[in-house]
């Protein structure tokens, strides 16, 4: 690991102090998100910055966006490397980067869990009109049933408020969520595969292949009238700013979620190849959680992944059926959006 002029500042506090004024949470100057990224090592327990520039950078922290000290930064250097930060990784923890071209807000996309695999915040996405989806606010995430206690304070740092289950009825009882203790309301807004693949019309041939049935699934869960119903009451949750920060989940976090992450992405002006490589991370999240499976079942793996045809399929069939993501999103499921953008873009 790369040594850096690292700055143990995580001494006393005094609110009085100009050190501790917030810095306003901006993205400003030339567009330097793509320079930087925070990640959480699972096995050491490190938050690792790594950053590619030329120039000189600080960087300063908070336990949240609003609160971002302004003092003596947390690190600061010049040039590139890889870094670790002296900050806890049993709580949530914000980062404002400073370099000579521009500014960016950072955190950790996928967030350090050890009981859950593909928990992820929405936040730090780039929209088509240089906007930036806030961090913070609407998380995403496989199963909570084998949260650690450990995860569960981190989740309470952030501090969750609701928690949205796609999973069905019988997923639950399987699995029960582990709930943080900072959670007011859960939201059952039970999708459930089983009734979807009943409701299907396959061929033998189609049954055995996979990759027809994941197609299939994500087609009707853009038009299935059930599901219409779920992901409108999901809208309108997401339009209630009392009800944030909010986290949504499924069993796998790839599939329901999955369509979920896109449409919210695409409400907030997200372009579509980039909500594309968002979808397609869950390969990566996901890898440990069924590698057992695929290799028992390799006939089975499309059925433990993602693929671009997938969620390419529930677009498609949106824009046949509706003439365009943005009237499927706020004719069909209720999406305010020009509200969604108030509330969630910086």
């Amino acid at each position: 690991m790369k040594l850096v002029t690292i700055l143990l500042l995580m001494a006393s506090v005094s609110l009085s102090s100009c050190k501790n004024k917030s810095i306003p949470p901006v993205y400003d100057g030339k567009d330097i998100s793509g320079i930087a990224e925070v990640t959480h090592n699972k096995n050491t327990k490190e938050t690792i910055l790594t950053i590619q520039t030329d120039g000189k950078w600080k960087l300063y922290t908070g336990a949240r966006v609003e609160t971002i000290s302004r003092g003596k930064p947390l690190a600061e250097g010049k040039g590139s490397g890889v870094y670790t930060l002296p900050v806890s990784d049993t709580v949530r923890n914000y980062f404002q980067l400073v370099t000579e071209d521009g500014k960016a807000i950072l955190a950790e996309r996928h967030l350090p869990m050890e009981g859950g695999y593909n928990f992820r915040d929405l936040g730090g996405k780039k929209t088509a009109d240089g906007r930036f989806v806030k961090w913070g606010k609407i998380f995403r995430s496989d199963d909570l049933g084998s949260l650690t206690e450990r995860d569960l304070n981190y989740l309470a740092s952030i501090p969750l408020v609701s928690i949205v289950d796609f999973r069905s009825e019988e997923e639950r009882s399987q699995t029960p969520d582990k709930i943080p203790a900072s959670v007011k309301e859960i939201y059952p807004y039970a999708i459930s595969p089983g009734n979807l693949m009943a409701s299907a019309d396959f061929s033998m041939q189609a049954m055995l292949d996979t990759d027809s049935i994941m197609i299939a699934i994500n087609r009707m869960l853009v038009t299935d009238p059930q599901v219409i119903k779920r992901y409108q009451d999901f809208f309108l949750l997401l339009q209630n700013e009392e009800k944030t920060p909010l986290l949504f989940h499924c069993s796998a976090g790839k599939d329901r979620t999955g369509l979920g992450a896109a449409w919210i992405l695409l409400a907030l002006g997200v372009d579509e190849e980039a909500v594309m490589q968002d979808y397609l991370l869950s390969n990566i999240y996901l890898r440990d959680k069924y590698a057992g499976y695929i290799e028992q079942f390799p006939s089975l793996k499309s059925l433990f992944s993602v693929k671009h045809e997938f969620l390419q399929a529930g677009i498609d069939r949106i824009k046949e059926t509706y003439g365009s993501v943005d009237n499927y999103l706020q004719g069909t499921l209720g999406a305010d959006i020009a509200k969604l953008r108030e509330m969630y873009l910086y």
